[in-house]
Protein backbone atom coordinates (compact mmCIF):
# COMPACT_ATOMS: atom_id res chain seq x y z
CA UNK A 1 0.00 0.00 0.00
CA UNK A 2 1.35 3.46 -0.81
CA UNK A 3 2.47 5.88 2.25
CA UNK A 4 3.49 8.51 0.68
CA UNK A 5 2.31 10.61 -2.12
CA UNK A 6 3.80 9.85 -6.16
CA UNK A 7 3.58 11.89 -8.76
CA UNK A 8 3.24 8.95 -12.00
CA UNK A 9 3.81 9.27 -16.01
CA UNK A 10 3.06 7.24 -18.50
CA UNK A 11 4.45 7.31 -21.68
CA UNK A 12 3.09 5.52 -24.86
CA UNK A 13 4.94 6.71 -28.38
CA UNK A 14 3.54 10.34 -28.71
CA UNK A 15 1.30 9.59 -25.52
CA UNK A 16 2.73 11.37 -22.06
CA UNK A 17 0.46 11.20 -19.18
CA UNK A 18 1.04 12.54 -15.98
CA UNK A 19 -0.89 11.69 -12.36
CA UNK A 20 -0.47 11.64 -8.82
CA UNK A 21 -1.36 8.67 -6.61
CA UNK A 22 -1.97 8.82 -3.04
CA UNK A 23 -2.69 6.27 -0.04
CA UNK A 24 -5.88 7.68 -0.41
CA UNK A 25 -6.21 7.57 -4.00
CA UNK A 26 -3.77 4.43 -5.39
CA UNK A 27 -4.88 4.27 -8.74
CA UNK A 28 -5.79 6.72 -11.31
CA UNK A 29 -7.32 6.31 -15.27
CA UNK A 30 -4.72 6.05 -18.31
CA UNK A 31 -6.52 8.07 -21.22
CA UNK A 32 -5.67 10.52 -23.33
CA UNK A 33 -2.65 12.56 -24.40
CA UNK A 34 -1.83 14.60 -21.28
CA UNK A 35 -2.10 18.37 -21.63
CA UNK A 36 -0.26 21.38 -19.93
CA UNK A 37 -3.41 21.99 -17.79
CA UNK A 38 -3.36 18.38 -16.26
CA UNK A 39 0.15 18.84 -15.10
CA UNK A 40 -0.90 22.49 -13.83
CA UNK A 41 -3.93 21.04 -11.91
CA UNK A 42 -1.54 18.44 -10.17
CA UNK A 43 0.65 20.78 -8.84
CA UNK A 44 -1.88 23.38 -8.00
CA UNK A 45 -3.54 21.17 -5.94
CA UNK A 46 -0.44 19.61 -4.58
CA UNK A 47 0.60 23.67 -3.65
CA UNK A 48 -2.23 24.01 -1.99
CA UNK A 49 -2.59 21.16 0.03
CA UNK A 50 1.40 21.22 1.09
CA UNK A 51 0.58 24.80 2.57
CA UNK A 52 -3.23 23.51 4.36
CA UNK A 53 -1.02 20.42 6.05
CA UNK A 54 2.35 21.92 6.89
CA UNK A 55 1.60 23.29 10.05
CA UNK A 56 5.29 24.63 10.27
CA UNK A 57 4.62 27.17 7.21
CA UNK A 58 0.92 27.91 8.47
CA UNK A 59 2.73 28.47 12.35
CA UNK A 60 4.67 31.21 10.54
CA UNK A 61 2.25 32.71 8.43
CA UNK A 62 0.34 33.08 11.90
CA UNK A 63 2.88 34.40 13.77
CA UNK A 64 3.57 37.37 10.59
CA UNK A 65 -0.26 37.92 10.92
CA UNK A 66 0.12 38.58 14.90
CA UNK A 67 3.01 40.50 14.75
CA UNK A 68 2.06 42.87 11.91
CA UNK A 69 -1.16 43.33 12.52
CA UNK A 70 -1.99 46.34 10.25
CA UNK A 71 -3.67 44.75 6.80
CA UNK A 72 -1.59 46.89 4.69
CA UNK A 73 1.85 46.18 5.95
CA UNK A 74 0.27 42.49 6.37
CA UNK A 75 -0.22 42.76 2.42
CA UNK A 76 3.64 44.18 1.86
CA UNK A 77 5.55 41.43 4.27
CA UNK A 78 3.58 39.11 2.97
CA UNK A 79 4.21 39.75 -0.62
CA UNK A 80 8.10 39.54 0.47
CA UNK A 81 7.83 36.45 1.74
CA UNK A 82 6.41 34.93 -1.39
CA UNK A 83 9.01 36.84 -3.50
CA UNK A 84 11.74 35.27 -1.28
CA UNK A 85 10.18 31.56 -1.41
CA UNK A 86 9.96 32.03 -5.02
CA UNK A 87 13.20 32.60 -5.25
CA UNK A 88 14.40 29.55 -3.34
CA UNK A 89 12.24 27.13 -4.45
CA UNK A 90 13.14 27.53 -8.43
CA UNK A 91 16.77 27.80 -7.46
CA UNK A 92 16.32 24.54 -5.70
CA UNK A 93 14.61 22.68 -8.19
CA UNK A 94 16.78 23.87 -11.17
CA UNK A 95 19.33 22.39 -9.26
CA UNK A 96 21.49 25.76 -8.88
CA UNK A 97 21.54 25.34 -5.52
CA UNK A 98 21.81 22.30 -2.77
CA UNK A 99 21.32 22.53 0.92
CA UNK A 100 20.42 19.13 3.21
CA UNK A 101 16.91 19.16 4.15
CA UNK A 102 17.93 18.61 7.57
CA UNK A 103 19.06 21.90 8.83
CA UNK A 104 16.66 23.21 6.70
CA UNK A 105 13.71 21.86 8.42
CA UNK A 106 15.28 22.84 12.22
CA UNK A 107 16.36 26.41 10.83
CA UNK A 108 12.55 26.84 9.78
CA UNK A 109 11.50 25.80 12.72
CA UNK A 110 13.56 28.50 14.24
CA UNK A 111 12.34 30.88 12.15
CA UNK A 112 8.70 30.26 13.54
CA UNK A 113 10.43 30.98 17.45
CA UNK A 114 12.36 34.13 16.35
CA UNK A 115 8.84 35.67 15.36
CA UNK A 116 7.22 34.67 18.24
CA UNK A 117 9.84 35.96 20.21
CA UNK A 118 9.02 39.44 18.77
CA UNK A 119 5.52 39.23 19.61
CA UNK A 120 6.11 38.47 23.01
CA UNK A 121 8.88 41.00 22.84
CA UNK A 122 7.05 44.29 20.95
CA UNK A 123 3.25 42.67 21.52
CA UNK A 124 0.95 42.05 18.63
CA UNK A 125 0.63 44.23 15.63
CA UNK A 126 3.83 46.42 16.97
CA UNK A 127 5.98 44.97 14.28
CA UNK A 128 9.22 47.36 13.59
CA UNK A 129 9.22 49.92 10.74
CA UNK A 130 10.11 46.50 8.01
CA UNK A 131 8.99 43.55 8.82
CA UNK A 132 9.53 42.47 5.46
CA UNK A 133 12.76 42.38 5.56
CA UNK A 134 12.49 39.54 8.37
CA UNK A 135 9.99 37.95 6.31
CA UNK A 136 12.21 38.65 3.07
CA UNK A 137 14.74 36.92 4.55
CA UNK A 138 12.83 33.44 6.14
CA UNK A 139 10.77 33.69 3.03
CA UNK A 140 14.67 32.50 1.39
CA UNK A 141 14.56 29.55 4.05
CA UNK A 142 10.87 28.61 3.79
CA UNK A 143 11.61 28.66 0.10
CA UNK A 144 14.05 25.40 0.20
CA UNK A 145 11.54 24.01 2.65
CA UNK A 146 9.19 23.89 -0.51
CA UNK A 147 11.34 22.61 -3.16
CA UNK A 148 12.09 19.57 -0.32
CA UNK A 149 8.94 18.35 -0.46
CA UNK A 150 8.34 19.08 -3.85
CA UNK A 151 11.63 17.11 -4.83
CA UNK A 152 10.40 14.30 -2.72
CA UNK A 153 7.25 14.12 -4.82
CA UNK A 154 8.74 14.75 -8.46
CA UNK A 155 8.95 16.73 -11.42
CA UNK A 156 7.74 16.43 -15.19
CA UNK A 157 10.83 16.93 -16.84
CA UNK A 158 8.74 17.94 -20.09
CA UNK A 159 6.64 20.15 -18.02
CA UNK A 160 9.29 21.86 -14.96
CA UNK A 161 8.45 25.24 -15.85
CA UNK A 162 4.46 24.81 -15.34
CA UNK A 163 4.81 22.32 -12.45
CA UNK A 164 7.06 25.00 -10.67
CA UNK A 165 4.33 27.75 -11.18
CA UNK A 166 1.35 25.81 -10.51
CA UNK A 167 3.00 24.28 -7.27
CA UNK A 168 3.85 27.71 -6.11
CA UNK A 169 0.39 29.21 -7.08
CA UNK A 170 -0.85 26.69 -5.16
CA UNK A 171 1.10 27.85 -1.97
CA UNK A 172 0.15 31.36 -2.19
CA UNK A 173 -3.64 30.29 -2.70
CA UNK A 174 -3.53 28.56 0.55
CA UNK A 175 -1.58 31.11 1.92
CA UNK A 176 -4.07 34.02 1.18
CA UNK A 177 -7.10 31.65 2.44
CA UNK A 178 -4.81 31.61 5.93
CA UNK A 179 -4.35 35.03 6.16
CA UNK A 180 -7.83 35.90 4.81
CA UNK A 181 -9.43 33.55 7.81
CA UNK A 182 -6.75 34.30 10.47
CA UNK A 183 -6.88 38.35 9.89
CA UNK A 184 -10.38 39.29 10.92
CA UNK A 185 -10.40 36.76 13.31
CA UNK A 186 -7.53 38.71 15.30
CA UNK A 187 -9.06 41.99 14.68
CA UNK A 188 -12.57 40.01 16.16
CA UNK A 189 -10.71 39.27 19.35
CA UNK A 190 -8.59 42.44 19.77
CA UNK A 191 -11.94 44.59 19.36
CA UNK A 192 -13.98 42.80 21.74
CA UNK A 193 -14.94 44.73 24.73
CA UNK A 194 -13.89 42.13 27.41
CA UNK A 195 -11.17 42.63 30.10
CA UNK A 196 -8.74 39.45 29.43
CA UNK A 197 -6.58 38.74 32.06
CA UNK A 198 -3.01 40.58 31.88
CA UNK A 199 -1.41 37.30 30.68
CA UNK A 200 -3.61 36.31 28.09
CA UNK A 201 -1.18 39.05 25.29
CA UNK A 202 1.19 36.62 25.71
CA UNK A 203 -0.54 33.15 25.52
CA UNK A 204 -0.05 33.09 21.31
CA UNK A 205 3.44 34.09 21.27
CA UNK A 206 4.56 31.96 24.11
CA UNK A 207 2.15 28.53 22.52
CA UNK A 208 3.58 29.75 19.21
CA UNK A 209 7.33 29.47 20.23
CA UNK A 210 7.16 26.39 22.69
CA UNK A 211 5.81 24.62 19.82
CA UNK A 212 8.37 26.10 17.42
CA UNK A 213 11.55 25.31 19.85
CA UNK A 214 10.25 21.71 20.27
CA UNK A 215 10.09 21.15 16.82
CA UNK A 216 13.39 22.47 16.08
CA UNK A 217 15.15 20.08 19.04
CA UNK A 218 13.56 17.19 17.54
CA UNK A 219 14.96 17.96 13.98
CA UNK A 220 17.95 18.81 15.33
CA UNK A 221 18.15 15.27 17.32
CA UNK A 222 17.13 13.59 14.17
CA UNK A 223 20.68 14.93 12.71
CA UNK A 224 22.02 12.09 14.59
CA UNK A 225 18.93 9.67 14.49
Amino acid sequence: ALQADLIVRVIEGERVQTGRLSPVAPTMPLAGAESAWTVAATFLRLGIEHILTGYDHLLFIAALVLLVGDFRRLVVTATAFTLAHSLTLAAAVLGLVHIPPAPVEALIALSIAFVAAEIARHGEGAAGPRPWVMAFAFGLLHGLGFAGALSAIGLPQQAIPMALISFNLGVEIGQIGVIAVLLPLVALLRGLALRWPRWAPALAPYAIGSLAMLWTFERVAAFWG
